[in-house]
């Protein structure tokens, strides 16, 4: 009998998350879902034939759900592949913004991808493969009024995976990991958040699906930033690259805060 590798998904009960464990279980992995959403988590695991997964309804920025998002990494002896993907963001200047929703965003970006992350690589260097995606933004390349501890914490979370490559390539290991960095999604993200599509323009927003296929690929490649769509990729780079100056006359305040 052929064990199966397993992929461990966090903010697994909708848009990127979900579109990931459909993607890795048609390729075969089996799955632990993550998420604190226990009855959309065996929903997806229902219509997933062929493979076996787990569930597990954990609010990651509690300590209780992280010890048990944990437990399950260092328990898992298949683990190929961690996607930090579960994310949260807030509308609204930071010193109006609602405190505990700031510092939830902060525990769940930086904190649990750290500890998520040093509990996956513990095995996945021992073993000398396996693959960390950490969910990002284009948001991590720059700032805009009403989105700081969003944009600051992706930004930490493109840095932290960076740091991560030059270590791992240090010691010339096979893990791989990457920081995906999408734009506008088809999604529940923007629409809990209080997005109005109609005031983006159609061709920014992108398809899960084509997201997923994009990390999946870079990651097979071993490319560590991974900005999905031609029109982010030239945004990036030039936001990237403006003085702050500039880019203080880019901002746009937004609404009141609403965590998805």
């Amino acid at each position: 009998m052929i064990l199966k590798p397993v992929a461990l998904i966090t903010g697994a009960s909708s848009g990127i998350g979900e579109t990931f464990a459909r993607a890795l279980a048609a390729r075969g992995y089996d799955l632990i879902l993550i998420a604190r959403r226990e009855d959309r988590l065996r929903a997806l695991a229902a219509q997933l034939s062929g493979i076996h997964t787990e569930v597990i309804a954990a609010d990651l920025t509690t300590e209780s759900g992280l010890e048990a998002a944990e437990h399950a990494i260092r328990n898992c002896l298949r683990l190929e592949l961690l996607v930090n993907n579960a994310g949260f963001g807030t509308l609204g200047r930071f010193w109006t913004a609602d405190l505990h929703g700031q510092s939830g965003m902060h525990q769940l970006h930086v904190m649990a991808t750290m500890r998520l992350t040093h509990a996956a690589l513990n095995c996945m260097v021992e073993r000398g493969q396996g693959g960390i995606i950490n969910v990002s933004s284009v948001a991590a390349f720059g700032q805009s009024e009403g989105n700081v501890s969003y944009c600051a914490t992706k930004a930490w979370m493109n840095s932290f995976t960076e740091g991560l490559d030059l270590e791992l390539r240090g010691i010339q290991s096979n893990v791989k990991v990457q920081a995906l960095c999408p734009g506008f999604t088809m999604s529940e993200f923007h629409d809990t958040l209080g997005v109005d599509r109609k005031n983006i323009p159609r061709f920014l927003w992108m398809q899960p699906e084509t997201i997923v296929a994009a990390s999946l690929q870079g990651l097979e490649r071993g490319k560590v930033i991974v900005i999905p769509g031609l029109i982010y990729k030239i945004g990036a780079a030039v936001m990237n690259g403006l003085p702050h100056s500039l880019k203080r006359r880019i901002g746009k305040p937004w609404g009141k805060d609403k965590r998805v």
